[in-house]
């Protein structure tokens, strides 16, 4: 048995509400008590913990540790993470070191504990990706870019701003999101970061969201009044993403409002892997 590193993820980008993710380079790590030794500031995790749950809905026996990085509560993916830690430590539990992305029930199980697929799968296969119910496919990314992630000092309910979005879409906004969601993987994939400020732009829930959280709109306004090439609300917020011209992160993320944590970080291109 070995332990487990899982990234960081920014769910929606903007237009892709529940159907893009991306991986960034913040980690939590899993590991199997009493067999992988539990590093500095890793702690059992109670029964009740993602990480645990997960890894025994995947059959794991047994109790998991538990070593994290990413913000709570903060929109990048931290359950995600922890239930694809818990399930790839189940199955490698299971199987040994023979266990491989492509036969693992990882999306699958993670997706039915989370209610959707764009962050466990951006956990699970790293970069960006396109998801539906339980599939994904990676994005090709060709932008050689800086992240930033600013992540205020407060939460934000996901199921309040879910609750406030409503039941029904009128038919030029769906059709607004489609077409924006389209055009942001193609700009991703393209290499086209001229059109990344227009690409994620979005109708269905983050005006919404920003109005709940008007701090996370005014650090929005300021990375792209200081250069940033777009924006968005990470997953329900309150982190705001950026996307930043190379070697410019720094520069943007000092622009952000002070009372957060602003951090350049990488896009991660490995997903779950052993350590």
């Amino acid at each position: 048995m070995t332990a487990v590193r899982v990234p960081a993820t920014s769910a929606n980008l903007g237009p892709g509400f529940d159907a893009l993710g991306m991986a960034f380079s913040l980690y939590c790590d899993v590991g199997l008590v009493g067999v992988d030794t539990m590093p500095e500031r890793g702690a059992q995790a109670e029964p009740t913990h993602p990480a645990q749950v997960a890894f025994e809905r995947a059959g794991g026996k047994g109790s998991v540790w538990v070593r994290n990085e990413i913000p709570m509560g903060r929109g990048l993916g931290f359950s995600g993470a922890a239930r694809i830690g818990g399930i790839v430590a189940a199955e490698m539990q299971q199987q040994g070191h023979s266990w491989s992305v492509a036969t693992s029930n990882a999306l699958r199980i993670g997706t039915e504990l989370e209610g959707h697929a764009d962050n466990v799968a951006a956990s699970l296969l790293g970069g960006m990706v396109a998801t539906t119910a339980d599939r994904a496919v990676r994005v090709p990314v060709n932008l050689d870019v800086d992240y930033v992630v600013w992540s205020p000092n407060f939460t934000t309910s996901t199921n309040e701003s879910r609750g406030k979005i409503g039941s029904s879409i009128a038919l030029a906004d769906a059709v607004f999101n489609i077409g924006h969601t389209a055009l942001l993987v193609a700009a991703f994939a393209a290499g086209d970061a001229s059109v990344l400020a227009e690409a994620v732009k979005d109708r269905i829930h983050q005006d919404i969201r920003f109005g709940l959280a008007p701090a996370c709109s005014d650090a929005f306004d300021a990375g792209m009044a200081a250069g940033a090439l777009c924006a968005w609300l990470s997953g329900s917020g309150p982190t705001v993403a950026f996307v930043c011209a190379k070697g410019d992160g720094a520069r943007v993320a000092g622009s952000l409002p002070a009372d957060a944590t602003a951090r350049v970080v990488d896009l991660d291109l490995q997903g779950a892997r052993t350590l």
